[in-house]
């Protein structure tokens, strides 16, 4: 079994919970705290878990929705099998070999 490990970000349920339902609605609190970014990637960082964010940026948004980073990211291990070989038991291309071929005339006769 392997580990998988993912973030969750939860940027979108914090900003309900403080009744912030457009992403547009963070464009000023950010703009309050020295953070210059534009509406499409405010977007973006609301929309899609951001792949690297800004230490300024995290903290200014921990500052807008009263919250810890943990708040916001979530560490999620998932176990996964690894899945079984598609030819398991049989030979292998490696243990193949070629067949001497039979040369036939029409008449029947071989070489």
């Amino acid at each position: 079994m392997t580990r998988k490990l993912t973030m969750r970000w939860h940027l979108r349920q914090l900003m309900a919970a403080k009744g912030m339902f457009a992403t547009t609605d963070l464009v000023d609190p950010l703009h309050e705290r020295g953070i210059e970014i534009s509406r499409q990637m405010v977007h973006r960082i609301v929309t899609k878990p951001p792949q690297r964010i800004n230490t300024d940026l995290l903290a200014a948004l921990c500052d807008i929705l009263d919250c810890t980073p943990s708040d916001l990211l979530e560490l999620h291990v998932e176990q996964q099998r690894q899945a079984p070989a598609v030819n398991d038991g049989g030979p292998g291309i490696g243990d193949l070999r070629p067949v001497r071929a039979r040369v036939r005339r029409p008449d029947g006769t071989t070489e």
